[in-house]
Order: structure tokens, then sequence, then C-alpha cells
């Protein structure tokens, strides 16, 4: 079975960056797609970003688009991201998830059958 470790959260302010990184164990190569989510205080997890292992395409919710950047790296088995310019209402806890889903349910955290224990990111204003 596969195994997601989040790691690279912390405290930062507005304006600043920080790179989060998901490494998986077993067969991270016949997972078909992994995606960021993150959950503020109160409210539902959303999708932030997705890679898809085969072809390294890429999708992003429209509130990171431009300013993050999710990319993945095979010989590590290590899927990224990259987070500039960020604004308070990034603050949550992130995950990192792992699945099959079709394009259609993408951005549903209910096509994951993976996840990471997640990681804090705070962004001060």
């Amino acid at each position: 079975q596969v195994q997601l470790v989040e790691s690279g959260g912390g405290l930062v302010q507005a304006g600043g960056s920080l790179r989060l990184s998901c490494a998986a164990s077993g067969s991270a190569s016949s997972i078909p797609t992994v995606a960021w989510f993150r959950q503020a205080p109160g409210e539902e997890r959303k999708f932030v970003a997705a890679v898809r292992w085969s072809n390294s395409r890429m999708y992003y919710s429209d509130s990171v688009k431009g300013r993050f950047t999710i990319s993945r790296d095979s010989a590590k088995n290590t899927v990224y991201l990259q987070m500039n310019s960020l604004k308070p209402e990034d603050t949550a806890v992130y995950y990192c998830a792992a699945g099959s889903p079709l394009l259609s349910s993408l951005e549903s955290d209910s096509a994951y059958r993976r996840w990471g224990q997640g990681t804090q990111v705070t962004v001060s204003s």
C-alpha cells in the first residue's frame, strides 16, 4: 500500500513562499494522480492542485492559479507544491492525496483513496 507523508509547512508572512513535499512510499508510480487539498478551520476540504503521474499534466484551482506550482520527482517518488505570493486566506492544513480520479472528479476528495497526515501552513498579514 502507498503511504504519503507531507512536510514543509510553517509560518510565513504574506507575500512569502513555502514549498510543501509529499513523499510516497510503496508503488507510487502505480498511482495515476497525486493532488493537494487544504482545509481551513470551519471549512470543508478544498482542492488545490493535482498532477498526473504518467504525463505530469497539472491542474489548479482558480484561487491558486499563477501563484502555486505542482511538480513531481519520479526518482524520489515525491510531489511538491511550490507556493508563492502567499495570502492570509491560504492559511490551512494542507493534505496530499493519491488516487485514480476521472477528470470530472479530479477536484473531489472522495475520488482519492490515500491521504497524508497533513501539514499546517499559516500566513500572517
